[in-house]
């Protein structure tokens, strides 16, 4: 489904920019909206979370958790202070809401009884994100301006169940509240009559573990997770 979606943004991007780069068209949409100090706006899209797993040395799990990924759904605001013509600081707060599966192969029960409920554990995310991004971009050809954009993030998973007495013996599990990642991506900025239309492509990546360990050490589902970190791709479309 990434694939699928990173595919769909790159041949939206080609055809739009080589529309306007090879146009002879010159009337400029918008043309003074890059010179306002603030801007607002928002923006609507997908997400699909993953987690990578790190494993304690000579860790007993006979196979690696696998992780099932789902497309999830973002929404939120966007504040745009100009520094200079290339160079812009970028405030996006926003919702995003997401879930993952996790699969445990029978092994890791030896020599434990189980349910085949055992073997699934389903993570359920709402994250309040907040994202402070410096947006670099090229200069302005015609109508489109394509940009790079990079920065830190931290998030509060309103799911988290952090705080829940119960683990995973009681099928809950959980994981920590609070959440700091690192963010690159990659877009471009459409010009058009009435506003600006920005598509774009983020990767984001925890820098902290996220996983809250059962009371039992030799727990079957993270007795031997060293770490478990948020990654994931966005794909936003921002109206300003």
């Amino acid at each position: 489904m990434k694939r699928t979606l990173i595919i769909i943004m790159l041949l939206l991007v080609y055809t739009s920019a080589s529309a306007q780069l090879f146009s002879k068209e010159r009337i400029k949409n918008q043309e003074n909206f890059d010179k306002t100090f603030l801007t607002w706006g928002y923006f609507l899209g997908f997400n699909s979370y993953d987690f990578k797993f790190n494993y304690d040395a000579g860790h007993a799990f006979e196979k690696d958790i696998l992780v099932e990924t789902t497309v999830g759904f973002n929404v939120g605001l966007v504040g745009d202070l100009r520094i200079n013509e290339y160079f812009n600081l970028r405030f996006e707060p926003g919702l995003y809401i997401s879930q993952r599966n996790l699969q445990y192969d029978e092994s890791n029960f030896d020599p434990m009884d189980f349910n085949q409920s055992d073997l699934t554990r389903e993570v359920k995310s709402t994250y309040i994100h907040f994202p402070l991004l410096l947006k670099v971009s090229s200069k302005r050809l015609n109508n489109f301006k394509p940009f790079l954009v990079g920065g830190f993030s931290t998030a509060l998973n309103l799911s988290s169940n952090e705080e829940n007495p119960d683990d995973n013996n009681a099928g809950q599990f959980r994981t920590k509240k609070g959440m700091f990642f690192y963010e690159v991506g990659f877009g471009i900025d459409f010009y058009l009559e009435w506003f600006k239309f920005t598509p774009s492509i983020r990767g984001v990546f925890a820098i902290n573990d996220e996983l809250v360990r059962d009371r039992d050490p030799e727990s079957p589902w993270t007795g031997d997770v060293a770490s478990m970190k948020t990654r994931g791709v966005f794909v936003n479309f921002t109206f300003q």
